[in-house]
């Protein structure tokens, strides 16, 4: 089989591989693009039926094109998220290679890449590794397979007829998780929802939508300040027209909410005492928000709409006041265990020395590593905050897109 050569090699065909493609092509860099399912895989098959985006479509889109037949201000399905990339890679002519792999990545004495894939060799002076942070499922090994539940990451769900009869423990409480178990309570679902520690921004406060607000409030700007910073949970939603998140609702409408899942042990659920803290957390987080909203306007003489009933927090929940320690599955009823625990890395395919860190974590000062040729675009906090959303990306790719070209 003959080998291939390209001058720049983006490897994934999501929203960081094509943005990547468009700031290529408009540098006239050749470049070719590997996805090995389809474009968008990941809104296609990873996720559930009624899933719609966490921003409005004004904002989580690219800058140069917007979303057809979608209110501005409504969130788009996923379907439609999925159409979006695919009518943008045709307006760029980004040159897609889907259903191939890269199944191993070197480099070349000569500095050159070497991708081994299901197509053939490629060779590369640049390589953009573009595959984005949800890669790898966490599924904690907690509970045993013994106990015959159905246990299936987020991922994994698509709609309540999915799982069998009975009640549902989701695990974890972003908004993934929040989502998910709305739906199968709306359902008439008995659910239980394990809340650890999270964010809580309103979705929208006194006329604007929270992604406005963390724009002209520099948020989407912020770096990894803090350890941990990076993986903070965010709850948050689109669900039904875009609502903040209220754990006290959920709870009211039938919900019971635990705290972290700690064990399990012949059965048995063993929950951390932290729910009332984590529930507080997260009201701390929503009005730091409305906090600095207000002092927004204030201080620039902007006249919005108040809003006092938005600071207007209920009491506790009585399953926060006096939280559910432990739950025997069988007892409850459970049948179904969904866990909304998030995604680890996975580079397997990347075998090139100093790409990254001790602790295996890419290595890179906001995408660009120490390996020359070699970047790393659409992973949370590349760059800042805004780093792994759709808009986020585009802006990042066209840094690296300069980095580049400088290099001839």
């Amino acid at each position: 089989m003959s080998i291939e050569t390209t001058h720049t090699l983006i490897v994934g065909g999501g929203q960081a591989g094509i943005a990547m493609s468009e700031h290529l092509g408009a540098q006239g860099i050749p470049h070719l693009v590997l996805e090995r399912d389809r474009i968008a895989e990941r809104w296609r098959s990873h996720r559930w039926d009624s899933l719609v985006a966490n921003g409005p479509a004004w904002h989580d889109r690219f800058p140069n094109m917007s979303f057809e037949g979608v209110d501005p201000f409504a969130f788009a399905p996923k379907d439609r998220i999925v159409t979006y990339f695919e009518d943008y890679a045709k307006k760029i002519a980004a040159p897609i290679r889907c259903g191939v792999e890269v199944t191993g990545l070197t480099r070349q004495a000569d500095g050159q890449f070497r991708a081994e894939t299901t197509g053939g060799v490629i060779l590369a002076q640049n390589v953009v590794a573009a595959t984005g942070p949800f890669q790898k499922p966490i599924l904690p090994p907690l509970v045993p397979a013994e106990t015959g539940l159905m246990q299936i990451h987020s991922t994994g769900y698509r709609n309540p007829a999915q799982l069998p009869e009975g009640a549902v423990l989701v695990v974890g409480a972003g908004s993934s998780g929040v989502q998910i178990a709305d739906e199968l309570l709306r359902a008439g679902r008995k659910v239980y929802l394990s809340v650890g520690p999270h964010d809580r921004p309103p979705i929208r406060y006194r006329g604007r939508d929270f992604v406005w607000w963390l724009g002209v409030l520099g948020k989407w700007d912020a770096p990894t300040v803090a350890p941990g910073m990076e993986h903070v949970t965010i709850a948050v939603s689109g669900a039904h027209g875009g609502r903040t998140v209220d754990f006290r609702d959920l709870a009211a409408r039938g919900m019971v909410l635990t705290g972290r899942t700690q064990s399990c042990v012949n059965g048995v659920l063993g929950f951390a005492p932290d729910l009332a803290q984590n529930i507080a957390r997260g009201d701390a987080n929503y009005l730091s928000v409305l906090d600095e909203a207000d002092a927004y306007l204030a201080a620039n003489g902007i006249d919005l709409p108040p809003e006092p009933q938005a600071r207007v927090l209920g009491p506790m929940p009585a399953c926060a006041t006096d939280p559910i320690l432990s739950l025997d599955l069988a007892e409850a009823g459970i049948s179904a265990i969904i866990w909304a625990t998030g995604f680890a890395l996975d580079f397997g395919w990347l075998q090139v020395p100093g790409a990254f860190d001790a602790a295996g974590r890419p290595a890179h000062q906001k995408g660009v590593t120490q390996v020359p040729g070699l970047y790393f675009l659409g992973l949370a906090w590349l760059s800042r905050r805004a780093s792994p959303f759709i808009w986020g990306a585009w802006h990042d790719a066209r840094t690296l897109a300069g980095h580049i070209a400088a290099r001839g």
